[in-house]
């Protein structure tokens, strides 16, 4: 599914050839304050991703004739979100 998506690497513009080199110095400690249990009492956790849907779809197969679907695909981007609301339309 994913064989046609064409991926691109991420750089992040930083030397981390110097960065693995570095050797961290105790007084490099004293920038950063020490975290205490009520520090992170304050911290909230946030999910990553799509929220969840109120009304989540399903995979279904469905044989359509071939004229049908091409026409639905030829009608460009999102034609499987437009089929999904006429159908719901029509719905009994």
């Amino acid at each position: 599914m994913n064989a046609n998506k064409h991926t691109t690497h991420r750089t992040s513009k930083s030397d981390l050839t110097r960065v693995d080199a570095h050797k961290i110095q105790p007084h490099e400690y004293d920038e950063v304050p020490e975290l205490i249990d009520e520090d992170f009492s304050k911290g909230t956790f946030k999910r990553a991703g799509r929220p969840v849907a109120a009304d989540p779809r399903k995979q279904v197969t469905i044989r359509l004739p071939e004229s049908v679907l091409k026409r639905w695909r030829e009608s460009g981007a999102g034609w499987q979100t437009r089929m999904a609301k006429i159908l719901e339309r029509r719905a009994p």
